[in-house]
């Protein structure tokens, strides 16, 4: 088994470990996320909270090359700030890849809310998430979570 030290750093979802850190006030917590730590040195993080944003806050979607809240506020310059937040946390502890929530306006890595507040989702990805991929680090949605433990434990084995 590896020691701390030697453990990569990753970044994730502050929510998918069970940080009441979304829009709601509430978590998202995924069943398998808090394994993770077995393998990796894990940071929460949570773009949106951390760029100044309240908790709860109104939800917020892309609509074209701006983040908008449900109330019509342009809320674009908190997503950029978070996303630049994350990135330098990202690039201090020499982050190769990232674990974020799917479907979010800032860690959405396959699908984003499409913009009209109705539920539906369409194919892309968030401030944060397209920051990181810019800057070579790779994003994936905690619905990879199984995979990368499997991988992990198998890598492990043979040490």
């Amino acid at each position: 088994m590896k020691q701390n030290n030697d453990k990569p750093y990753i970044l994730i979802s502050a929510c998918l470990l069970g940080s009441k850190t979304r829009y709601d006030g509430k978590s998202k917590p995924y069943p398998s996320a808090s394994a993770l730590i077995e393998y990796f040195n894990v940071i929460p993080v949570c773009p949106e909270a951390d760029s100044g944003m309240p908790i709860p806050r109104d939800p917020s979607e892309i609509q074209g090359d701006k983040v908008v809240s449900k109330s019509g506020k342009d809320v674009t310059d908190f997503y950029k700030k978070g996303a630049k937040m994350t990135l330098a946390t990202a690039q201090k502890y020499n982050v190769r890849f990232a674990i974020l929530k799917d479907r979010s306006p800032s860690c959405g890595s396959n699908y984003i809310h499409n913009g009209k507040f109705d539920d539906q989702v369409i194919l892309g990805e968030g401030y944060t998430t397209s920051l990181l991929r810019e800057n070579g680090i790779e994003v994936i949605s905690e619905n990879q979570i199984e995979s990368i433990l499997k991988t992990e434990y198998e890598k492990n084995k043979q040490d």
